[in-house]
């Protein structure tokens, strides 16, 4: 029974900090993709590739 007073306030912290790290990562726009990340390793444009 001593360890349940234990890992309960340890998952809740550590549950809290999952949340607080979700929102930092809200918070400093890490999800928006503006031009399209995604579709721009599908284009051909080779201003894209490292240079030579």
């Amino acid at each position: 029974m001593d360890i349940l007073m234990f890992l309960a306030p340890f998952s809740l912290g550590l549950g809290l900090m999952a949340v607080g790290a979700f929102w930092w990562t809200m918070k400093a726009d890490q999800y928006d993709d503006p031009a399209g990340d995604a579709a721009r390793i599908l284009a051909e444009d080779p201003d894209d590739r490292p240079a030579a």
